[in-house]
């Protein structure tokens, strides 16, 4: 069966609405069509019932793949023997070394949960589809011995011939190469491999990363963004985004627990892994908000689990990251908000707030100029820096950046 799918606005769904689209629509039409729902079903099957374009928009719309996706719904990947991650080959060799690899890269260079499963995933696919060309999913015997090593350029070369036939874009093909060179070279460190067998992959292949575009929104951008808001949850999100700088899956995970709003100065506190940035985020603007959507969630009548964006369909008890970006793009289409012609993401709403705080520290030291002429320095910053105190320094600032989101999040009637 055919064509049915092509009429689905997959790209326009949202991670939780794709997730009630499967139980309430693609599991009934399999059933229609003899399979069993007890059991996990394939990728041909979703084609033969005409929604294989799920798994289309699952990898480049939410960077997950449909066995992931599968899991979310009720269907398990076939554990391993022990309860850990279904690798789903049977080298134990392999699956040693890269639990192990794993492992490192957790304790030593304090990735994100986040990051190492999405690395996992990726080296899953790559072995998977290794042992389905070769028989087995032998990759670290096969690069133990230098005689080895043009057969096995050989045959990794296949394996990423299907993969790049199967992943969508350039982007995706290079972070599956990177991230498989990367176990290779674990191993080549560890003296458990002779050669990387991926060392030459990208050379085979036309692949490019797309330039960057760190445009961020405007303020004009931001207001609009901000008035076509219809619920309190929407308000915090362009807020936490905004006007707090949060990643989406920040956003996405922020919990109670994690906010200090008594005293001078309100803030969010991170754990001391934070990718990239302080441990704690100050709250300059949208407390009064916050501290709605809070009472609001608090005195439901439904138990609330302390999440500021909880979800019931899902096992953290929070949206995730995607459903962040996807009810992001949403505001974005009704607002008809546009950035060089294209739909923008979460991200540029947090290059908004990195790009006001510049424009804030800016305003600031051309305040201080006239003191620095009178004090006969001609840098505004020796000021701020030896003749301000720490608390002043952080009160104008915060001062100069409230300006700047006041003028972004103008005041609206609040949503009902």
């Amino acid at each position: 069966m055919t064509g049915e799918s092509d009429t689905i606005r997959w790209s326009h769904k949202s991670f939780e609405e794709l997730q009630t689209f499967w139980n309430t629509q693609i599991e009934p039409a399999l059933q229609r069509a003899g399979h069993d729902l007890d059991e996990r079903p394939t990728y041909q099957d979703l084609l033969d019932t005409g929604y294989g374009g799920i798994q289309y928009t699952l990898r480049e719309h939410h960077e997950m793949t449909l066995g992931a996706f599968l899991e979310t719904v009720g269907y398990a990947d076939g554990p391993s023997a022990d309860g850990g991650y279904p690798w789903m080959i049977d080298d134990e060799t392999t699956i040693d070394e890269l639990e192990l690899y794993l492992e490192s890269l957790e304790r030593r260079r304090n990735l994100a949960e986040s990051t190492i499963k999405s690395k996992q995933a990726r080296l899953a696919t790559y072995a998977r589809v290794y042992r389905d060309l070769h028989g087995q999913a032998t990759l670290v015997t096969r690069v133990a011995a230098p005689d080895d090593e043009a057969d096995e350029i050989q045959r990794v070369l296949a394996v990423f011939d299907e993969l790049n036939q199967e992943l969508g874009s350039d982007e995706s093909k290079l972070r599956y190469l990177s991230d498989i060179q990367q176990f290779y070279e674990h191993l080549q460190r560890r003296a458990k491999a002779s050669f990387n067998p991926t060392a030459s992959i990208a050379a085979e292949y036309g692949w490019t990363r797309t330039k960057k575009d760190n445009q961020p929104l405007s303020s004009q951008q931001v207001r609009r963004l901000y008035g076509v808001t219809e619920t309190a949850s929407e308000q915090l999100l362009v807020l936490a985004l905004c006007a707090w700088g949060l990643r989406r899956s920040e956003v996405a995970a922020l919990h109670v627990s994690q906010l200090v709003l008594e005293g001078e100065q309100p803030h969010i506190a991170f754990d001391d892994d934070r990718k990239n940035g302080p441990g704690t985020v100050a709250l300059i603007y949208g407390v009064p908000e916050l501290s709605d959507r809070i009472d609001a969630l608090s005195s439901g009548t439904q138990e609330w689990n302390g999440y500021l964006f909880p979800s019931k369909a899902s096992s953290s008890g929070h949206i995730t990251g995607e459903t962040v970006q996807a009810r992001f793009k949403r505001l974005a289409d009704r607002a008809a908000v546009r950035v060089r012609g294209e739909q923008p993401t979460s991200k540029m709403g947090r290059r908004f707030w990195y790009t006001t705080y510049n424009q804030a520290m800016n305003a600031l030291l051309e305040n201080l100029d006239v003191i620095a002429t009178e004090q006969g320095s001609a840098d505004s910053s020796v000021v701020l820096k030896s003749y301000l105190s720490e608390a002043e320094r952080r009160e104008y600032r915060r001062e100069f950046m409230r300006e700047r989101l006041a003028d972004a999040f103008e005041q609206r009637p609040q949503p009902s």
